[in-house]
């Protein structure tokens, strides 16, 4: 070991060397935050990486263990030992930065792999590895080198990117109401910031599935069977269905109606108004002993109660809350540049303004589809064109080095 050439086993101790430092370092001073890497320390650290690299290759690439940075064998292993680490991490238990972890697992900074000092050097080791090689190939440049250094300089304007930009990365959550403006979101340390935009919201939509009918034991309230409860889905054409040994038969469907309490009983009217709930008429019949039973069945609101229909002593036939399908926001976005949007703003289809997304998050939801409360997730990212830059450097890369073989075998033929 140690006799030139270096092979796997010099690569394999200094990724070892390097993980012990980073237990040390860890033990001794703390797990590494990124957040001292916010703008502009991000831009300084940045440029003085890789003028250090510039520096190290132009001045000490006649050094054998500069020279052997470059080399495959320091890059393989130096890849297998993130992938270790990244295995661990993936069985591991992960917590978010600001909790606190004490023990074996504290002191590894393997339930905060992301922030623990060893991933972190080795980490950083690579992608040095990978601008040495950069540069090496940069030195000796031929055209078909070309597919290599956009791949691999792509690949680091992906990681440097990513990780220089961890800090600037902003993850807001606003509420917001019905006909007001707000501009003020919460972090996840619930601390209230002020935004460069604002949201006022219009009016909040749900498109919801039809509802259900299950039965629950009247003791314990579970579904049935337990375990694996069965529905039946009142669609539009639903009259006749069946629960386990019951026979149910819908007779009057109100998909907007209010309970209304008489001297014996309740039933239900239509109501075209806020709070209605949907409500069915039902008759049910046992196959076996042929009990029947009829009556109501509401799935309640935030202003009616649910109503239930007991059908004999151990089981009562209910309707769940109906479940959202779609919700969306209509809203108008204003800006400090005096810009004014509207859109609509609904699950998986953020709205992006001035570097940020606006994403729909969700609602008050104890009232359901009459919900004046929207919530929002606003996301900003500056450092994500960087990153994506490198990814299609990384594309192009992927094709020119389809163009070239193709041609190498024209040539050959």
């Amino acid at each position: 070991m140690w006799q030139k050439p270096w092979g796997y086993k010099e690569g394999f101790a200094v990724c070892g060397g390097l993980f012990l430092v980073g237990t040390l370092w860890q033990v001794t001073l703390g797990k590494c935050t990124l957040s001292l890497f916010a703008w502009p320390v991000n831009i300084y650290a940045g440029v003085v990486y890789v003028l250090l690299l510039l520096a190290l290759y132009l001045f000490f690439r006649k050094y054998y263990f500069v020279r052997w940075m470059s080399s495959y064998q320091a890059a393989v292993s130096t890849m297998i030992s993130l992938v270790v680490m990244t295995v661990i991490m993936g069985f591991t238990r992960q917590y978010r930065p600001e909790v606190a972890v004490t023990g074996v697992e504290g002191w590894l900074g393997f339930s905060q792999m992301l922030s623990a000092c060893s991933f972190v050097l080795l980490f950083f080791w690579f992608v040095t590895l990978l601008g040495m090689v950069i540069l090496r190939r940069i030195h000796h440049f031929t055209v078909r080198d070309i597919p290599f250094l956009f791949n691999h300089l792509g690949l680091f304007l992906v990681l440097t990117g990513a990780v220089l930009g961890s800090a600037d990365m902003q993850r807001l959550e606003m509420t917001t109401q019905t006909g007001k403006a707000e501009w003020r979101a919460f972090n996840k340390q619930k601390e209230m910031l002020e935004l460069p935009l604002a949201i006022e919201l219009h009016d909040f939509t749900i498109d919801e599935y039809p509802p259900k009918l299950m039965l629950i034991d009247n003791e314990s309230g579970k579904a049935l069977p337990a375990g694996q409860p069965v529905n039946v889905l009142i669609e539009d054409d639903f009259s006749k269905g069946e629960l386990q040994d019951w026979e149910i038969e819908v007779t009057e469907k109100l998909p907007m109606a209010a309970s209304v309490a008489t001297e014996d009983t309740v039933r239900f009217v239509e109501f075209h108004s806020v709070g209605a709930a949907c409500a069915v008429y039902v008759k049910a019949q046992n196959t076996t002993s042929g009990e029947q039973r009829e009556g109501w069945v509401s799935c309640g609101s935030f202003m009616f109660p649910y109503k239930a229909l007991r059908l004999n002593q151990k089981v009562s036939l209910i309707m769940p809350e109906r479940e959202p399908k779609r919700f969306a926001s209509e809203v108008t976005v204003y800006t400090q540049s005096g810009e004014q949007v509207g859109a609509t703003i609904e699950v998986n289809r953020p709205f992006e303004i001035e570097g940020w997304k606006i994403y729909q998050l969700s609602y008050d939801e104890s009232k359901g589809r009459w919900s004046d409360i929207s919530v929002f997730e606003l996301v900003s990212d500056p450092w994500l064109p960087v990153v994506y830059t490198g990814i299609w450097m990384m594309i192009a890369g992927a094709v020119c080095m389809f163009a070239l073989s193709h041609k190498r075998k024209e040539e050959k033929v």
